[in-house]
């Protein structure tokens, strides 16, 4: 089975379209944060039910091998827009509150594809992939580069990720609401020594933290880093999902004459647990069930937009996560003491923070009414071949030296019975550990340079781990079953392939013939 999947322009541009003809279709891209594979209804989970997602999956091909790139936020998003291995550019682990921008205004970009394809693009929702030049944002000026730099005409966003500093929403290219009069500071050490603290004021939360996650106290809640000023301009955290949802639905009605992408990045199910009011205690998992209940709400929320205006027939939407789940990651909300008999992993093993299959195969839904088949497939597709895939669609050339690892699966994304996803897919944790999954066919590879990952049974404490582990996906989904002693050869063969994707820069191979 090769390693590298070749990617002709000769022939790609010349075979996708799919019957819509000189009609683009809307794209809408919808990520979620922290969603297991087992935490929605249409893929298994009985203790919380999801309607409005199952809608896209009745209607549209849910995948059971369909995967984010890594097993954390930063990286995932980093590859998805830009349709490379986040190991292979240094910085893009977890960004912290004043990160520079990770992905610089002269790399090709999934948004930039759609706008050479004649498209309008926005992204709404959770960024975390850095804001401003080599020395981090300007909180109090404009903030360049940023999304409106690589590609995407209008963004509404949160510049990190809201346990961490400012709670602030960042619109195009400035902080909105900030009164000039009241500069904003953010930085990693206390202003003062009589700056209020999760541990200095912990009887004043409203939220308690676990770990970490107590230093500034906003909205009763202690977050990670420290900040100061901008108290106009801070929002509530309960009040998240209903700014996005109305910012997507006034976006898809001023562009609903047009093409249109939508990058749909939502907070729920991150921490802090905090959803609106009208979403609190309503199911029986806690915050973290209430944070589900939402993310459905918003899904359905747009696609009645979309029926509204007519758009259903005409918009494709791929539904993904940014890595697997996590339970107490900070917070006292009851995530593992109301878990019962809900599987957030599905039936695989790990999640957030490891390479194991729960830290990056998640639900995985496309649906676009007339093209995409209805059903399920089994196929390997992954969100960093989202770029090599719609350039395929919008017949738009990818500069040889951009989207380094996209790979293009549109067929199988679109469920043609011939089509075949991936061969092969490498699978990063935070980045740093040199730790790595390897799948190919039913092998995977595990590779724990650090002998050690976290939250392998949904628990945050350090598992010891041997360095090289191998498991038979068909016959031991959850990972239980070390095959290495019995298969060294595979071991050999299956390290040193993934020794050479690092090594090569690349794996999307190119020619002009």
């Amino acid at each position: 089975m090769c390693r590298c999947i070749p990617f002709f322009f000769a022939v790609v541009f010349g075979c996708y379209s799919f019957g819509f003809g000189h009609e683009k279709p809307n794209v809408i891209v919808i990520m979620v944060d922290d969603l297991g594979y087992g935490d929605v209804s249409c893929y298994g989970a009985h203790s919380v039910r999801t309607p409005q997602i199952d809608r896209l999956a009745k209607t549209g091909l849910r995948f059971t091998s369909g995967y984010c790139s890594a097993s954390t936020c930063t990286p995932t998003r980093y590859s998805l827009l830009t349709g490379t291995y986040a190991f292979r550019k240094k910085g893009t682990g977890v960004a912290p509150p004043n990160s520079p921008a990770l992905i610089q205004p002269d790399v090709f970009t999934l948004p930039k594809i759609f706008k050479r394809a004649g498209y309008a693009t926005a992204v709404i929702g959770k960024w975390h992939l850095g804001l401003g030049g080599a020395s981090g944002p300007n909180w109090n000026g404009e903030l360049k580069p940023g999304p409106l730099d690589i590609g995407f005409d209008h963004s509404l966003i949160l510049p990190t990720t809201n346990d961490r500093v400012p709670q602030v929403y960042v619109n195009d290219y400035r902080v909105e609401n900030l009164d000039p009069r009241d500069p904003l500071w953010v930085g990693d050490k206390t202003p003062s020594e009589d700056h209020p603290t999760g541990v200095t004021h912990r009887n004043t939360l409203k939220m308690d933290w676990s770990h970490g996650h107590n230093q500034t106290i906003h909205n009763g809640i202690g977050r990670i880093g420290f900040y100061t000023g901008g108290v106009k301009a801070r929002f509530r955290d309960e009040d998240l999902a209903d700014r996005w949802v109305d910012e997507s639905l006034r976006w898809i009605e001023m562009h609903k004459e047009r093409p249109f992408f939508l990058f749909f990045a939502s907070h729920d199910l991150h921490v802090p647990r905090m959803v609106h009011e009208r979403f609190q205690g309503k199911s029986s998992l806690g915050p973290r069930g209430d944070a589900i209940l939402e993310l459905d709400w918003s899904v359905g929320q747009i696609l009645d937009s979309l029926e509204k205006h007519d758009l259903s027939e005409k918009t494709m939407i791929v539904f993904c996560s940014d890595n697997g789940p996590v339970l107490d990651d900070g917070y006292k909300d009851e995530a593992i003491e109301r878990l019962g008999g809900h599987k957030p992993a599905g039936p695989f093993r790990g999640g957030k923070y490891n390479v194991f299959e729960g830290g990056t195969r998640t639900p995985f839904i496309v649906t676009w009414p007339e093209h995409v088949s209805h059903g399920v497939s089994e196929e390997v597709v992954c969100t960093i071949d989202l770029a090599a895939s719609f350039a395929s669609l919008l017949q738009v050339e990818l500069p040889d030296d951009s989207c380094l690892d996209s790979m293009n699966v549109m067929e199988a994304l679109m469920g043609k019975t011939s089509a075949s996803g991936r061969d092969f897919l490498v699978q990063q944790d935070n980045g740093a550990s040199g730790n790595f999954g390897y799948r190919e066919g039913k092998w995977k590879l595990v590779r724990h340079k650090s002998r050690r990952a976290t939250n392998v049974e949904l628990r945050l404490n350090p598992t010891e781990m041997s360095e090289l582990q191998l498991f038979d996906l068909e016959e031991d989904p959850n990972e239980s079953d070390d095959l290495s002693e019995r298969f060294p050869e595979e071991v050999e063969r299956l390290n040193k392939a993934l020794e050479d994707v690092i090594e090569a820069g690349r794996t999307r191979l190119v020619t002009t013939e």
